[in-house]
């Protein structure tokens, strides 16, 4: 796996002139990615739940960059008619979209549902950036940029089509890995069928490793526990969210990312470090499984991409 030269934020290309949708904006990781595309010159809109928090991270940006082009918009992905009305609004405004960064993501303790029913983990990470990307691709410019964030939890995943919704058995880690793993091949088959259909997009996966972020939602006391012990010790072999977002940021504004690719950090065990290509696991390689995904996905989430596209 070949390391990208140490690249760093500081190797971010001026983005004047371009307009892009981060998901999951308000904290974490989607506003460390928001703000350096500000810095960078890029016009962004930060797309969030939690009206509040979107406000209050567009000050936060605004104080670091004076002047700067953004503005909050409501998407709740745990919602189909948010992802709806989101996308019926920017599709109305009709400006065109260069970069869209799929970086919303939960993992959540204890089984929760979407209010359309689905698992929240593949509801939310997986079925919700599937019908937002599919719901903007009329505003996706030739040559745009997807970057689909993923987890090195993808490795452990597997798509189970016979308990898709964990209705039957529910686990925290297999719910989020499974969900995790949809989104590697999410960003594989888009690729694909970009090439296909002429849909002109570049779509790129990429993971942060382990970055210091709010995920697990919805704990239990005992799973809470679990999960800040799990913390303090991978604590300081991760890196902080500012630096887990470097690969999401090479992904959308590097001349070297490849449309297709798949990059994360490149230190030990790949949870921290310089941004690499990464190695696409042999579960996310299987075309049967991410074609029926793809066929499940426009089921469940009504959205059905064209075959043809100009």
């Amino acid at each position: 796996m070949e390391k990208q030269d140490k690249w760093t934020i500081a190797n971010i290309t001026p983005q004047m002139g371009k307009h892009a949708v981060v998901t999951g904006a308000s904290g974490g990781l989607g506003f460390e990615i928001s703000l350096q595309l500000v810095k960078a010159g890029a016009e962004v809109v930060l797309a969030a739940r939690d009206q509040f928090k979107g406000e209050e991270a567009i000050k936060r940006i605004l104080q670091e960059v004076p002047g700067a082009k953004l503005h909050f918009e409501k998407l709740d992905l745990a919602s189909l008619s948010s992802v709806r009305d989101f996308t019926d609004r920017l599709i109305e405004h009709g400006k065109q979209i260069s970069i869209l960064i799929n970086n919303a993501g939960v993992s959540y303790a204890e089984r929760q549902v979407t209010s359309d029913g689905f698992e929240a983990d593949f509801g939310i990470n997986h079925l919700g950036h599937f019908a937002l990307t599919g719901r903007l691709l009329p505003l996706l410019k030739a040559g745009a940029r997807v970057v689909v964030v993923t987890s090195g939890a993808n490795r452990r995943g597997k798509i189970n089509f016979d308990d898709l919704q964990s209705e039957k058995k529910f686990t925290s880690i297999t719910a989020y890995a499974q969900s995790k793993l949809a989104n590697l091949m999410f960003a594989i088959e888009l690729q694909r069928r970009s090439e296909e259909y002429g849909y002109g997009l570049q779509v790129i996966a990429a993971h942060p490793g382990y970055a210091r972020t709010e995920l697990v939602k919805n704990s239990s006391e005992k799973t809470a526990l679990v999960a800040r012990l799990a913390i303090t010790v991978l604590g300081w072999l991760g890196q902080s969210a500012a630096e887990g977002a470097w690969p999401e940021l090479f992904a959308a504004t590097s001349t070297k990312a490849l449309a297709g690719g798949y990059y994360g950090p490149g230190g030990f065990g790949h949870l921290s470090g310089p941004v690499t290509e990464a190695k696409i696991p042999e579960n996310a390689q299987d075309t049967q499984v991410s074609h029926k995904l793809w066929q499940v996905s426009e089921e469940l989430t009504k959205v059905k991409w064209p075959i043809h596209f100009i």
